[in-house]
């Protein structure tokens, strides 16, 4: 087949220990999943349904790589996040069917326009210009879920400059992996190549040119992630 536009490179995170890489194809987020992070957001930590919003793949962040500050903001904030790696897909799975569908773990950082998502949302507006910019999905190697903890026995967390900012366990999730995966299927379908942010603990912060940004993954097959913000 002919094609009228050149089709655009895949983008692509590194496996751990496998020497393959992971095709990204659409990353999902998930929105104040941690009862301490939703109240420092001003939101109600209580167990409503969760919201999603989207990023395209071309934005994201890889191993290796650095954040170049962007110029129309003065509030850059780190978000620290368990990511979940799909490999099959689903549409209106059933709940014990969601395990199914994940090809591994790695821990991300979603970072944040603050300024402009707080103007976004005084105005009633979508958040889209203070969240999909480029390098704004940060991601570590992905760990195969066969040599990965589950879930609820990971922790996470995000220094800046060697000082910790953000740590949680991942069991303090207000809406589980496999809740999360469920839900987002009813609605839209999955594929492999998709990722899921699955949401950040408390302690979202400024981050600044000059600082180094570090996160990591912690169980027995630890991943580690960082940049620096040029």
């Amino acid at each position: 087949m002919d094609w009228v536009l050149k089709k655009s490179d895949t983008v692509a995170c590194p496996v751990l220990n496998h020497g393959s890489s992971f095709p990204v194809n659409n990353i999902y987020c998930v929105g104040r999943n941690y009862s301490e992070h939703a109240k420092e957001m001003g939101g109600n930590p209580d167990r409503e349904p969760p919201f999603f919003f989207h990023k395209i793949s071309e934005i994201l962040l890889p191993p290796g790589d650095d954040l170049e500050f962007p110029d129309d903001t003065k509030e850059l904030h780190h978000e620290v996040e368990l990511v979940v790696a799909l490999g099959s897909k689903g549409f209106k799975i059933q709940k014990t069917q969601s395990k199914d569908l994940i090809f591994g773990y790695a821990v991300g950082v979603d970072l944040t326009k603050r300024d402009i998502q707080k103007n976004a949302k005084e105005t009633g507006r979508p958040w889209m210009s203070g969240k999909v910019f480029s390098g704004s999905a940060a991601i570590s190697d992905i760990v195969i879920k066969e040599e990965s903890e589950e879930p609820d026995n990971i922790e996470i967390s995000l220094s800046i400059n060697d000082i910790i900012r953000q740590q949680s366990k991942c069991a303090q999730m207000i809406w589980s992996v496999e809740e999360i995966i469920f839900l987002l299927s009813q609605t839209i379908p999955l594929f492999p190549g998709d990722l899921i942010y699955t949401g950040t603990p408390s302690g979202v912060g400024k981050i600044k040119k000059g600082d180094t940004v570090s996160a990591t993954l912690h169980q027995e097959n630890s991943v580690h992630l960082s940049f620096d913000i040029l």
